[in-house]
């Protein structure tokens, strides 16, 4: 199955319930989830234990609190009957872009079930939490999880995948996952997460490692990871076959260091400034550095720990780029006045303004030095 995305802290999420049996699973669900806002009939109030969460109390009617919350939360769990849920939710569903995950949880807790926004609004990915919290069983009625296949719309949602196609398109390739169509699935970039380890791929989907390998003929669709631009004639010939996924920009790392650097402190560094600029490690695609490390192995070790290619530049060659940070002291002992900036401009072949992180300085407990510069590649 395709890993769950975890539900997060910045998730607004709502619990409500209206009756005494529901006011205690109210109870323990609020301990498990202290982020969460709780609403609760007036009448059993009362009968509730000091709690970390917000509550507030539930007044006549409850359709036009359930309304108000609708839309203000990104989920909304209800201890109700789904008979009423549906009923009061009915009024205010505009479209599954729209909509936040609605979760129906027993009185008796013993089932917890999504019944709107499965997929986009996350809902599905909620309620498999909350059943986990309360030892409950999920009921999950989406096609792509009750068949195990791929669901098209948030494939790689949780590594930061977008992706491209018109709704139609989207629709069209979800029916044919489901209903067991061939498939190609390219992944020329990306991380392999999507899929969740030691579960066997649905029978109906061809991996392939480029597109060029593909007879579109032969397929009812085709998933395609990628950086490239895709042509015109292309998307013509695939029509609506065709779902683009696009992870994190690809981007390449200049690293400059002290000799004998320990892995740890690079490691660190790169950490640091990857956070600061809110990207992923798994969109790093080569690191390069000055030739005068070619036998540095703290650089050597990531390099290979993360199966990065490693790119050396000579100090002349690294001189002639122009960098918003050039340092006297280290053209003193390397004879260029930048290493992590200008190597990882010329990696991307880029100027200075398209540097993501400039230079990122860390100082690990080893006492040594590392400094990171991100710039990203624009086109494959």
């Amino acid at each position: 199955m395709p890993k769950e995305k975890r539900v997060s802290r910045a998730e607004r999420i709502a619990l409500v319930a209206i009756t005494r049996h529901g006011a205690k699973k109210l109870q323990q669900l609020g301990a498990k989830l202290p982020h969460a806002d709780l609403y609760i009939s007036e009448k059993f109030q009362a009968e509730l234990g000091p709690m970390p969460n917000r509550t507030e109390v539930i007044k006549p009617p409850v359709r036009g609190t359930i309304a108000t919350l609708f839309k203000s939360y990104d989920q909304l769990l209800l201890i109700f009957s789904i008979g009423a849920a549906v009923r009061l939710i009915a009024p205010c569903i505009r479209s599954k872009e729209e909509d936040p995950g609605v979760v129906v949880v027993d009185d008796a807790g013993r089932f917890v079930v999504p019944i709107l926004s499965g997929h986009l609004g996350g809902a599905n990915a909620f309620a498999s939490h909350v059943a986990e919290l309360i030892g409950a069983q999920p009921v999950i009625t989406t096609a792509s999880e009750s068949l195990g296949t791929l669901p098209i719309d948030i494939l790689g949602r949780e590594l930061g995948w977008k992706s491209e196609a018109p709704k139609r398109t989207l629709t069209k390739v979800a029916a044919d996952m489901v209903n067991g169509e061939p498939i190609a699935f390219v992944q020329e970039c990306g991380s392999k997460a999507w899929w969740k380890k030691g579960e066997a791929l649905p029978s109906n989907i061809q991996l392939f490692d480029h597109f060029e390998a593909v007879d579109p003929s032969q397929f009812s669709a085709v998933l395609w990871v990628t950086w490239r631009e895709i042509s015109e004639s292309i998307r013509h010939q695939l029509l609506d076959s065709l779902v683009v996924y696009r992870p994190h920009q690809p981007i390449v790392l200049g690293i400059g260091c002290d000799r004998g650097t320990a892995l740890e402190t690079i490691e660190q560094a790169l950490e640091q400034a990857l956070s600061a600029a809110k990207l992923e490690q798994s969109s790093v695609t080569a690191i390069a550095t000055i030739d005068k490390k070619s036998d540095e192995v703290g650089l050597l070790a990531l390099a290979e720990k993360n199966s990065w290619p490693l790119h050396f530049y000579p100090a002349d060659e690294l001189a002639q780029v122009e960098v918003p940070n050039p340092s006297e002291t280290v053209m003193k002992y390397v004879g260029t006045p930048s290493v992590g900036e200008a190597a990882a401009l010329l990696l991307a072949g880029a100027s200075m303004d398209k540097l993501i992180v400039e230079k990122h300085k860390h100082r690990g407990l080893d006492g040594r030095n590392a400094t990171i510069s991100i710039v990203p590649i624009e086109k494959i």
